[in-house]
């Protein structure tokens, strides 16, 4: 015992001399002018390591400061580059690559040569979400570039783009707060185009809505067709916590009269089993009236949604947590039935909360315990879950009861089929490289956003695989 005390007093005070020498050095009072500069640096190196190790820390840091700054101006100028480009209406050039994919399958990708700087995830390039009118391919930039192509085939043929009053819904205002405030899709049906978006329905407080007018192709005035009248706060909320990735958005086509619309829960977990509340839900919409109603609940960040209607389903997809991205499917027999079709977030998943089972997610398990059954609690089972996540995106049908559904962090696509209980089979994955913002099937062909380069990417599906082609 002695024995031990004795070293450590002597490595004390070894400790307190080394760091007396230190100072001793670098004072400014003292002249140390007999000690050439390389045995300053041996002295330092050797004899006060801790405190150097601390001097590159303070600098290190300094540094991160310095970058994070740098950083937010590179945001902002990417910001004001693109929306810039809106207000020019200048054309977006592309560039044309080629490459073999798994399975025989060859991915062309045009490669948006501006107008998409700033995106939702990824800093640069920008996010973007496609659909067709009259044979000619149309994109939208999360930030509001809109855009229309005669001939995507042809390399010389630019993106001509089309002048909106989108800034009145959302502009810089919205978008230099964070990045996943954004414009969330585009739906092209009727004559009419629909856009969501992240609204700031007050100060600072958020919800999914969505603009519509007919469809042109030089100038398009938007008003609003359906918005929340209660908004979710970053800060003034029952859990404290916030997150607009999790705002759903996606927009489909229903029948004749009604559209289908997805919303998230933005990190309010009890939203989405509150009958009363818009959030964590899939919504059917009156595109005449702007009427709506819940046709299912219990959604935690809705992304991908396809109305089939030969076996008369929807298939939703969603983010999970860590883990837990779902596949789902709402019975459109059971629409308007007693009970709403409920899937249970955040009662049941596979997935955990970020950081799992430890001492600081205590509390939010016993609020949303993430069962790994949902039947077993009165909720509607996944035809399948992901763990780890993938990132779940869109979903499209691409021939008698196959399917394919996109990724972002898996940056892969995923084929599979339907048997007759509406099971999967065949599950076959085909990595891409790229985060897939949007996804879909026109003349046997699977045409993706690819958010990491800022590309459409095109895939043709071999006609002689496909039992009946999807119209």
């Amino acid at each position: 015992m002695k024995k031990k005390l004795t070293i450590k007093i002597f490595l004390l005070l070894s400790l307190f001399g080394l760091t007396s020498i230190y100072f001793f050095i670098n004072s400014s009072s003292v002249n140390v002018s007999f000690l050439e500069q390389e045995q300053k640096k041996i002295i330092k190196k050797y004899l006060a390591p801790y405190i150097v190790i601390s001097e590159q820390e303070d600098k290190i840091y300094r540094l991160e400061q310095i970058i994070a700054g740098q950083n937010e101006e590179i945001i902002m100028n990417l910001l004001k580059i693109e929306l810039s480009k809106i207000e020019a209406g200048t054309d977006i050039e592309l560039k044309k690559t080629k490459e073999s994919l798994e399975n025989n399958l060859t991915l062309e990708k045009f490669n948006l040569l501006s107008g998409f700087y700033y995106g939702i995830y990824n800093t640069y390039p920008g996010s973007g979400f496609i659909d067709f009118y009259e044979e000619k391919i149309v994109v939208l930039s999360s930030r509001g570039v809109l855009a229309f192509n005669e001939d995507i085939s042809d390399e010389s043929e630019s993106f001509k783009q089309i002048r909106t009053n989108l800034k009145e819904f959302i502009g810089l205002e919205q978008f230099k707060k964070r990045s996943w405030f954004s414009l969330k899709d585009l739906l092209i049906f009727n004559e009419k185009i629909f856009i969501s978006f992240t609204e700031e329905i007050e100060n600072d407080c958020w919800n999914t809505s969505i603009v519509f007018a007919d469809m042109d192709y030089k100038n398009i005035k938007f008003t609003k067709l359906f918005s929340s009248q209660k908004c979710v706060h970053p800060i003034n909320n029952i859990d404290k916590e916030f997150n607009a990735h999790q705002s759903g958005g996606r927009i489909i086509s229903f029948d004749n009269d009604h559209i289908l619309f997805s919303t998230g829960d933005y990190r309010n977990r009890h939203l989405a089993q509150d009958k009363q509340s818009l959030n964590g839900k899939v919504l059917k919409i009156n595109i005449s009236t702007g009427n709506y109603e819940i046709i299912s609940m219990g959604h935690r960040n809705p992304q991908g949604l396809f109305f089939d209607k030969d076996k008369n389903i929807i298939l939703e997809t969603e983010h999970g947590p860590q883990g837990g991205d779902e596949i789902n499917i709402i019975e459109v027999s059971k629409i308007n039935q007693d009970e709403l079709q409920n899937y249970g977030w955040a009662i049941s998943s596979a997935g955990e909360h970020y950081g799992g089972r430890n001492e600081g997610n205590k509390t939010t398990y016993e609020k949303y315990p993430l069962f790994k059954s949902h039947s077993e609690y009165g909720y509607i089972e996944p035809i399948k879950s992901f763990v780890p996540s993938i990132g779940i995106s869109e979903i499209v049908k691409i021939g008698n009861n196959k399917y394919v559904v996109s990724s972002l962090r898996d940056k892969s696509i995923y084929f599979f089929e339907l048997d007759g209980q509406n099971k999967i089979t065949n599950f076959e994955r085909v990595e891409v490289s790229e985060r897939i913002r949007d996804l879909k099937f026109k003349d046997n062909q699977l045409y993706l956003f690819m958010e990491d380069s800022a590309s459409i990417g095109i895939i043709k599906i071999r006609v002689s695989e496909l039992q009946a082609n999807n119209p």
